[in-house]
Formats: C-alpha cells, sequence, structure tokens
C-alpha cells in the first residue's frame, strides 16, 4: 500500500498518466517449478486407470503455488521489456528509455502503468495485452480500496 500512495504521488507532482489494467485469470499463465501432482477431477476420471493422478504443469487457482508461479511469469516478461525490479519492493518496476520515465506496479492480478509519456505508457499497454489477457481499466480510479480522483489542483485518494 505505501509503494501505491508513493507512485501517486510522484506521478500527482510530476503530472504523469497512470493507468490501470485488470490481467484475467492471471494464476492460469504461472508456470510450476516443482512438481505438484493431484487426483483426477471428478468427471473426468480414467475409468481404465482409477488409481492414476494428474501432474500440473501450469498453476490452478486455489493451488498455494500459484501466486508465486504467475508473479514470477509476470516479472519474467518485464525483463523482457526492460523494466527492473526495485530492490526495496518486488511489486514496483521502474524502465528509464529515450522515450521516458515508465513505472509498473503490480497486485496479484492488478497493474498500474505509468509514466510521463502517454503515448509510451499506451504501447507498454499493448505489448503487455499480447503476452496476457488483460482488461484495461483506462485512467486509475479505484485501486485496493482507494478511490482516486483527479482534479485540477491534483489528484485525491478517499
Amino acid at each position: 500500500m505505501a509503494t501505491v500512495r508513493a507512485v501517486i504521488a510522484v506521478v500527482a507532482s510530476r503530472g504523469w498518466v497512470l493507468h490501470q489494467m485488470d490481467v484475467k485469470n492471471a494464476f492460469l499463465h504461472g508456470e510450476l517449478q516443482e512438481e505438484v501432482y493431484l487426483d483426477q477431477p471428478l468427471g473426468y476420471e480414467d475409468m481404465s486407470h482409477p488409481d492414476y493422478v494428474c501432474r500440473l504443469r501450469k498453476a490452478l487457482y486455489g493451488l498455494k503455488q500459484a501466486p508465486r508461479a504467475w508473479h514470477d511469469k509476470i516479472v519474467e516478461y518485464f525483463v523482457t521489456i526492460d523494466f527492473h525490479m526495485l530492490d526495496a519492493d518486488h511489486s514496483f518496476y521502474v524502465r528509464k528509455s529515450d522515450e521516458g520515465i515508465m513505472v509498473i506496479t503490480i497486485y496479484v492480478d492488478d497493474l498500474i502503468v505509468g509514466g510521463d509519456n502517454e503515448k509510451e505508457v499506451e504501447h507498454v499497454k499493448s505489448f503487455l495485452r499480447q503476452k496476457f489477457d488483460m482488461k484495461d481499466l483506462g485512467e486509475l480510479k479505484f485501486f485496493l480500496g482507494i478511490e482516486v480522483i483527479k482534479t485540477l489542483e491534483g489528484i485525491w485518494l478517499l
């Protein structure tokens, strides 16, 4: 939460754009690093091999490894598009380039994407949509229980 507030404060003070995206079925993108097995799902049992189990390669909702697998997957992608993780906070990523400064804050399947160049923000959002099924929620209005209102005087958090 402190990171989210800090990002919003920097964006407000510098006049940057700030957008929100939501990843659809985020945990299903994660690839498991360890071997995980489960019983055959009801309705999909192999009657000729009733004692067989299923080995998962991808994460499922409810699996304790799912959040980590998803986080690893999206961080791996952030690196490919030149974002660097902040050492102090593994939910905050920065990219500096000739096009400007970009920031991404992630909380599970919700992303805040912002920067000093609106065209570059849209460009990064399109990269993210190409890799993951995402819903673009436009300008940040509500995040983690905080209502964000942008006015001429600045940004208000309610």
